[in-house]
């Protein structure tokens, strides 16, 4: 019984902590809080038996706890006046389409490709964090058109392969055509629900049936692990968003960038097995 209690006790606190820390950064940098989610529930499950799954499951139920989030984080932010409802408009078909392409493709990919591909994307995305600057221009306006729909079915599938809002891609995205960094860190965080929503949904239907997946799954959709971990993040994603607007976060941004590449790092070697 103590040995259940302190397996537990350790799971359900470390997920708050994850959720906790997840809805701040969601809330403050506008990336939807799977970075940190993805890497602490891949451990936590690998560790206590359920490796074969642990990646997968990892993704997707930090998909389905950035829908809670991203609309807590965005409603945040329009009391700001933050949020440009035109680009989230105009782009959410694509990422919607893009999020369900991506889970489709994780269903074929092992357990070493997925966090191979999430390793090393986390690093890509963590270096961007620590060297990107807001003052960097590829247009003056966000794509319409043809380039509109394939960068938006790009940033919904690679989303969707990683777990994470649309906002670490988004942000970049935006800030690189010339929207002013706080704007577009409250309209990244819309993105997260045209992820997250058929995100989610389709990972239950991929993961449907799927043997060694943890107690009370709904395909790779894990419900307890989903549930705490909502808790907490919509809780914290407000006060990040405050703090967006109060605190010069390019120190902190960078910080958060190299803790992510020492985490990417760890995946990474993980997935080669050595």
């Amino acid at each position: 019984m103590s040995e259940f209690l302190s397996q537990y006790g350790v799971l359900i606190l470390s997920l708050a902590a994850a959720g906790l820390f997840a809805g701040l950064v969601a809330g403050l940098f506008g990336i939807g809080g799977g970075s940190v989610i993805v890497p602490v529930l891949f451990f936590l499950l690998d560790g206590m038996g359920f490796g074969d799954t642990a990646m997968h499951v990892a993704v997707s139920t930090s998909l389905a706890t950035i829908i809670l989030t991203s609309i807590r984080s965005v409603m945040a932010h329009q009391g700001h006046g933050a949020v440009d409802w035109s680009v989230i408009r105009a782009w959410a078909p694509w990422i919607m389409l893009g999020a369900a392409i991506g889970i489709g493709l994780s269903g074929l990919m092992s357990k070493q490709m997925l966090l191979g591909l999430f390793g090393t994307l986390l690093v890509l995305l963590s270096l961007q964090l620590i060297f990107g600057r807001p003052s960097w221009r590829l247009a003056e306006e966000m794509p319409k058109g043809a380039a509109r729909a394939g960068l938006g079915t790009g940033v919904g599938t690679l989303s969707a392969l990683m777990g994470i809002g649309g906002g670490t891609f988004g942000v970049s995205l935006m800030t690189l055509c010339g929207m002013p960094i706080h704007r577009a860190v409250a309209t990244a965080a819309g993105w997260g629900v045209a992820i997250g929503l058929p995100g989610a949904i389709a990972a239950i239907f991929v993961g449907w049936g799927r043997e060694g997946l943890p107690p009370l799954s709904l395909g790779f959709v894990n419900l307890p692990a989903f549930a705490l971990i909502s808790v907490f993040t919509v809780l914290m994603a407000p006060v990040g968003a405050a703090l967006a607007h109060r605190l010069p976060a390019d120190n902190l941004r960078k910080l958060f960038g190299a803790l992510l590449v020492l985490v990417a790092g760890r995946m990474v070697w993980q997935a080669t097995g050595l």
